[in-house]
C-alpha cells in the first residue's frame, strides 16, 4: 500500500472523528473530540493492517501459485481477540463519579497503543509512523490549538432578587457569557426568601468556570453557588 494512502486515510478518520468528539464534546459529554480521534484512529490503523494482510497473500499467491490454498490471509482471528482484549484493561482506568467520568482518553490510548502494537509486530512501519505521529498530535497539540466552550449549567442561590438578578445580568452581559437557558425557584423562609437560578451558559475563549464562580461569588447577596454537568 503506498503511503500517500495510508496519510490520507489517517487524515481522513481524524477529520471525520474529530467532528462528531467536536460534537459531543461541546455538549460536555464524557467522550470528547481526543478520545473520538483516537478510537478511530486505532480502528484506522487495524483496518490498514488487514487489507495489507490481504494484499500480500495475493502478491504472494500470484508470483506462487503452487500455494494457493494454502496461505490463510485470515490472520485477523488473532487481531480481533487483542483489540476485543485490550478493552478489558482500559475499562480499568475509567473511573465515574456522581459528577464526573474520568479515564475515558486514557482508556482510548491503552487501546490505540494495542493496535500499534499490532501494527508493529506485523511489520507494517509505515502504518506505525504515520498513526503515532497523529496519535501524538492528538494528545499534545489538540488542546492548544482547538478550544471548546462546553456549555454546562450554573446554579446560583441568593437573596434580595432584584439587586442580585440585575448583578448577575449585568456580570454576564458584561463578560460576554451566552445565556442558553434559565430555570429558577423560590424556597420561603420565615423573614426572607431565597431564590435559586440556574443558567445554562457558554463561555467565552478568555474565559473559565472558575473565574465566574470566584466573581460572582464576592456578592453579599449570594449564598450558594455550584457548576452543574447539562
Amino acid at each position: 500500500m503506498p503511503i500517500s494512502a495510508i496519510i490520507f486515510r489517517i487524515t481522513l478518520a481524524t477529520v471525520i472523528s474529530g467532528v462528531i468528539g467536536f460534537e459531543r464534546e461541546y455538549k460536555n459529554r464524557p467522550a470528547g473530540i481526543r478520545t473520538h480521534i483516537l478510537l478511530c484512529l486505532g480502528a484506522t490503523i487495524i483496518a490498514l493492517v488487514q487489507q495489507s494482510l490481504s494484499l500480500d497473500a495475493i502478491v504472494r499467491v500470484t508470483e506462487n501459485p503452487e500455494l494457493l490454498g494454502v496461505i490463510s490471509v485470515d490472520q485477523s482471528r488473532l487481531i480481533a481477540q487483542v483489540v476485543s482484549g485490550i478493552g478489558f484493561l482500559g475499562a480499568g482506568t475509567i473511573i465515574v463519579t456522581r459528577t464526573n467520568i474520568l479515564g475515558l482518553t486514557t482508556a482510548a490510548t491503552l487501546w490505540t497503543v494495542a493496535c500499534l502494537g499490532i501494527t508493529i509486530g506485523m511489520g507494517y512501519y509505515e502504518i506505525v509512523l504515520v498513526g503515532t505521529g497523529a496519535i501524538v498530535l492528538a494528545l499534545t497539540l489538540l488542546k492548544k490549538v482547538i478550544r471548546i466552550s462546553t456549555i454546562k449549567k450554573l446554579q446560583v442561590k441568593f437573596i434580595h432578587r432584584v439587586e442580585t438578578k440585575e448583578f448577575i445580568t449585568g456580570y454576564f452581559l458584561e463578560k460576554k457569557v451566552a445565556i442558553k437557558d434559565i430555570d429558577f425557584s423560590v424556597d420561603f423562609q420565615k423573614d426572607y426568601r431565597v431564590y435559586t437560578n440556574t443558567y445554562t451558559i457558554e463561555l467565552p475563549a478568555d474565559l473559565t468556570y472558575l473565574d465566574i464562580i470566584e466573581d460572582i461569588s464576592v456578592h453579599q447577596n449570594v449564598t450558594n453557588i455550584k457548576l452543574l454537568n447539562v
